[in-house]
Formats: structure tokens, C-alpha cells, sequence
């Protein structure tokens, strides 16, 4: 039986990619923070189902992670495919952001991606096989205003995925990302929204609300499930991927326009 490893599997695109491998008959270890006890959160032990386990992990801790990879190889002695997906948003201008929260969202967003590769490596190194996938987003590639830290640590997973591909390619290892466009998730509500400095940047409050009415009017999370599956299946998995026709669409017109142009259209678009 395939085996999955993702993180912040409890809820929004995490969980819909959980469920969807486990009806396709993959055994899921779901780790997150939340999610239930320390035991399964759902469970299909036959082999044609899969099952999911839930293992309590906190991607903010070298020693969680180590720790939950660790439950993981006692209970099966392979990784096929791991997914970093944990993640959340922060919105504010740049000038009146605390640095701690600004710190905690690139601790969380990216080094949280860091500790889980680490402790998970070192079991696909000695395989010689398996497949690591990021969750990013758009934002990595075209930076959102008042999303500034959000944006960063995506752009930081799309660079840290590419070095690590070369660094792993001699043991048969693949890495990707998966950059989803906006998608109807509890990502939104879950947001840290900062109203400091609104007065002096008149229209961070109405682009933030903007950004969420897209994200609420988004995708279903099961169309990036579907799209984490075609990555994790595929003979010969690309280094990026976008999520979203209409995403890929301007992701290509970044390419191929001046990027002076491209920033202020986006400008336009949350002003």
C-alpha cells in the first residue's frame, strides 16, 4: 500500500488531499496540531480502502516533527510521497507589522517547511525513492500587497524546492509545488488581520476585503486535491505547478510581460 505523509491535513486543502488519497487507497498520516487525540481521526483498514491516522505535530518544533515522523516509520516502513502543506496568512502594511508576527509567519509558513523536510529525508534518502510536495500559492510568484510576509514565505518554499531538487535528484527523490490561486477554505477566517496604519494606508482595508471575497468565491479544495494526486502519480512530476486556469494564465503573463507593468496591475487591482 502507497503511503502519504501531510501536514495541516485537519482542515481545508490538507484535509480534502487526506480523504481523496485514502478513497484512492493510499494509507494517510495526517499530522497536525489539531484534528482530534492522538489517535486515528478516521480509519479504513482494508487494503483497498487505506486509512487515515492523525498524528499530533506542531511544524514550529525541530522535535515534533522528528517525533511524528518517528510514530509515522513505526507504523510502516515507507514513505511514498509527503505533501508540506501547514501554513496560514497574515494581512497588514509592511511599515506597521510586528516583526514578531512577521517572524512567526515565516516560521510557520516556511521553516515549518524546512523542519518537516529534514526529519523526513533522512527515510527517503535511504529508500532511494519518494516525492516531496509544497504547498505555495500564487502569491509566491505575484506578491500581494498587504500580504507582504505571506507572499514572501511562499516565494522563499518555490526557491528552497528548487535547490532541494538538485540536492536530492542522485537518491531518485522528486520535489514539487503546488501554487493554488484562490480557494474556498477556513484559510480565510483564519487569517491575522492587522488594521494598524489604516489611516495612513487608505486602501489596505478595502484590498484586504477584496482578497477575501475571492477566496471565498474560489475553488473547492478537492480541485487541489485532485491536482496534489496528479503530482504524486505522474511518471515524471514538474518542478511547478499552478492551480487554477485562470492562475496559470496570469502566472504566464508574468513570464512574458515587464515585471514593472505586471506589479501595477496588481497594484490597480487592490487599490
Amino acid at each position: 500500500m502507497n503511503t502519504l505523509v501531510i501536514t495541516g491535513g485537519s482542515s481545508g486543502i490538507g484535509k480534502a488531499t487526506a480523504s481523496l488519497f485514502c478513497e484512492r487507497g493510499w494509507r494517510v498520516f495526517e499530522l497536525s496540531r489539531h484534528g482530534g487525540d492522538e489517535s486515528k481521526v478516521e480509519s479504513r483498514k482494508s487494503k483497498d480502502t487505506g486509512e487515515i491516522m492523525h498524528i499530533t505535530c506542531d511544524v514550529c518544533s525541530e522535535e515534533s516533527c522528528r517525533t511524528a515522523i518517528g510514530e509515522v516509520l513505526r507504523q510502516t516502513d515507507h514513505i511514498d510521497v509527503v505533501i508540506s502543506n501547514a501554513g496560514y496568512g497574515i494581512s497588514g502594511p509592511i511599515e506597521f507589522t510586528e516583526i514578531a508576527d512577521a517572524e512567526h509567519q515565516m516560521d510557520v509558513n516556511f521553516m515549518g517547511a524546512v523542519r518537516f523536510t529534514q526529519a523526513v529525508l533522512p527515510q527517503l534518502r535511504r529508500q532511494r525513492y519518494g516525492r516531496i510536495i509544497y504547498t505555495s500559492s500564487v502569491a509566491g510568484v505575484l506578491a500581494v500587497p498587504y500580504q507582504a510576509f505571506y507572499s514572501a514565505s511562499k516565494a522563499a518554499i518555490n526557491a528552497m524546492a528548487l535547490a532541494l531538487a538538485n540536492e536530492v535528484r542522485e537518491f531518485g527523490i522528486t520535489v514539487s509545488v503546488l501554487m493554488p490561486g484562490d480557494v474556498s477554505t477556513g484559510f480565510t477566517d483564519a487569517r491575522r488581520k492587522s488594521t494598524a496604519g489604516a489611516e495612513v494606508y487608505r486602501h489596505s482595508e478595502q484590498a484586504i476585503t477584496a482578497m477575501e471575497k475571492d477566496e471565498r468565491g474560489g475553488m473547492e479544495p478537492r480541485k487541489m486535491a485532485i491536482l496534489f494526486y496528479h503530482i504524486a502519480t505522474c511518471r515524471n512530476p514538474r518542478p511547478q505547478y499552478v492551480g487554477g486556469l485562470l492562475y496559470r494564465t496570469f502566472c504566464f503573463l508574468n513570464n512574458i510581460l515587464p515585471t514593472r507593468l505586471v506589479n501595477r496591475i496588481e497594484g490597480k487591482m487592490y487599490s
